[in-house]
Order: C-alpha cells, then structure tokens, then sequence
C-alpha cells in the first residue's frame, strides 16, 4: 500500500508540540514581580495637565455687594409720612372705578373691559372703511362684465340677432301658459283606463307637450332678456 514520504517528519512534530496542548495558554509564562501589584485607580485615564492661559481677561466686576462690605447704619428721615399721605390724598384725583360685570345675580365679579363685551373695535382708524381688495375686486367685475356685454353685443351683430322687448316676451310667456292650460285639459278629458294602443300613444303624446311646454315657460321666466335669430 501507499506510504507518505512526510510520515516520519510529522510523527517527530506531533510529539514535539505534545506537552503545550496540555496548558491553558502559553507553555512558559514570566511570574509577576511581587514589586509590581497592582494599585488603586492605576487604570482610570488621566487628563492631560491644564494649561495656563496667558491673555486671560479680568472678570467684570460684581453688582452685587461684597461679603466684606458693610451697610450704611444709623440714617434717619425727619419726613413725616402721615402728614405726607394725607395730603397727596387729600389733593390727588379721585380714583375711577373700574367698569365691572356679573355673569348671574349672586356671581362673581369680572373687569368689563377684558371681557370682550366692550366694541374695541369700532375706534380702529379703518372702522367702517371698505377694504381696498374689496373696492379692487368690484372694479374688476364690473370692468368683466362691461367687457362681456360687448362682446356679447358684437356677437350678436355678426349673428343678426334681435332682442325680444318686454311686451313680446310676455305676449309670448302667456301664449305658452295658454297652449299648456289647453293641453291639461286636454289630458283631463282622458279616460280613467288605457285600454287600447292608441289611447296610450296619444296619453304619452300629451305628456311630452306638457313637459317641454313647461320646460320652455322656465326657461323665459328665468331669463329676463331673450334674442332670437332674425329670418
């Protein structure tokens, strides 16, 4: 059979390197110097040392007085403050009561003037006064709406349109209340059942009058000016 070549050299390896795989770490081991024990916060970091600052500024000095210092005793004041009340009381205004409110008979009491009650706002310098945007925004309508009445005007001059008068456009709303008075009637007069064909094709014919008879008198009372193409 096959036999490496590199067996002996790795038998001699094997029992060279057999005792260190009988330890817990390395074989030999440097014993500690009983000189060399380990001290109190010898592992905690140390900061590096201040440096002194050489263009450091003096501090202001304090407004508060010192601990040493002492206060001024012994100082008197001939003033007669009695006296001095009585007159400024006796001169001064008198005091103004302040304007108040109760929430019920028996409530409590509450300034008026902090309350909201009071109409602050009518005294504004711009009270009552249209805002600008507002009187802007008009202007801009009614410039609008000339602009569209023009164009409106000029349309209808190239279409050859004409304005119905008042007269006409009423002449023309009765007329139409009349036609659909005529046809109700005529709707009336039908009878109970519908029993042939003709009967209701002549019922839904009515119906359809009435609808747009009633769809056309909307229409003009809704608007109040009505153009019509001239033939």
């Amino acid at each position: 059979r096959y036999i490496s070549t590199f067996r002996p050299s790795v038998k001699r390896e094997a029992e060279k390197n057999k005792s260190q795989w009988k330890t817990m770490g390395p074989a030999k081991v440097a014993e500690p110097s009983p000189k060399n024990f380990l001290q109190k916060h010898s592992k905690e970091p140390k900061l590096p040392a201040r440096k002194k600052e050489q263009d450091s500024k003096k501090l202001p000095a304090l407004s508060v007085p010192r601990r040493t210092d002492h206060p001024v005793m012994g100082i008197q004041s001939k003033k007669n403050f009695i006296n001095a009340n009585a007159v400024a009381a006796i001169t001064g205004l008198p005091k103004k009561p302040q304007p108040i409110y109760v929430d019920r008979r028996q409530g409590d009491k509450y300034l008026l003037e902090t309350s909201g009650l009071v109409p602050k706002y009518i005294k504004k310098k711009d009270y009552g006064v249209t805002p600008k945007y507002v009187t802007r925004r008009n202007e801009e309508m009614k410039r609008a709406q000339k602009e569209q009445e023009a164009s409106n005007l000029e349309h209808l001059k190239n279409r050859a349109m004409k304005q119905l008068s008042d007269e006409e456009r009423n002449s023309l709303l009765q007329g139409l209340k009349k036609n659909w008075e005529e046809v109700y009637r005529e709707f009336q007069g039908l009878p109970v059942e519908i029993d042939t064909i003709s009967k209701k094709i002549y019922k839904e014919k009515l119906e359809l009058q009435m609808k747009q008879l009633e769809h056309d008198i909307e229409v003009i009372e809704k608007h109040k000016v009505i153009y019509i193409a001239n033939e």
